[in-house]
This record gives structure tokens, C-alpha cells and sequence, in this order.
């Protein structure tokens, strides 16, 4: 569980209460494909974290790879992974964000 808890909190920090905020605002303007797409963004963001926790122990075979290089497409290869996961239907966290994101503008 509190392993969860850090992937959540590391995703809520790495999308930001401004993309929230900023879809927040444009449900005010009529906007629901920004709410959605916000939701989506985070449930990326945080497949990609999950992801990263997977792989963390994972070792490189030195034959085959490693070094600076490695580390550095490896991120941009789970950041893919966690949009193509988001989209082709996600684990269900978007609809959570997505109706947190309708509460909050209600208020």
C-alpha cells in the first residue's frame, strides 16, 4: 500500500494541480474533452511510474547494453508504454480523476 502511495503522490507531482486547475476551468467553458484529457494524462503518468517501479531492479545484461544511454531511452520507452496502456484503456484510474475533476468543479 505504500508503495501505491508513492506512485500516486509522484504522479500527482508530475502532472501538476494545473493541468487539473486548467481543466477545472474549461469545464466552466463547455469543455469536457479537456477534463478527459487531463484524465488521461495523469493515468499515463502514473502507468509510466508504475512501470518504472517494474523495471527498477531489473539488471542490464552488460553484453547487450547499459550505461547513461540505456537509462535514458529506457524513460522515454516506459513513458510510451504508459500512454499506449492509458489509451487502449487503462487501468480505470481516468474515470476516478475524471469524476474527482467534475466534483471539484462543482464545488
Amino acid at each position: 500500500m505504500q508503495v501505491l502511495d508513492s506512485l500516486v503522490n509522484n504522479s500527482i507531482s508530475q502532472i501538476g494541480f494545473d493541468k487539473a486547475n486548467n481543466a477545472s476551468r474549461s469545464l466552466a467553458n463547455n469543455n469536457i474533452a479537456d477534463i478527459d484529457a487531463a484524465a488521461k494524462d495523469f493515468e499515463a503518468v502514473f502507468i509510466t511510474q508504475m512501470i518504472q517501479q517494474l523495471f527498477a531492479e531489473v539488471e542490464v545484461d552488460p553484453i547487450f547494453g547499459g550505461g547513461n544511454g540505456e537509462d535514458v531511452f529506457k524513460t522515454f520507452l516506459f513513458d510510451e508504454y504508459g500512454k499506449i496502456l492509458s489509451k487502449s484503456g487503462g487501468i480505470g484510474v481516468a474515470e476516478d480523476v475524471k469524476r474527482e475533476l467534475l466534483k471539484i468543479q462543482e464545488l
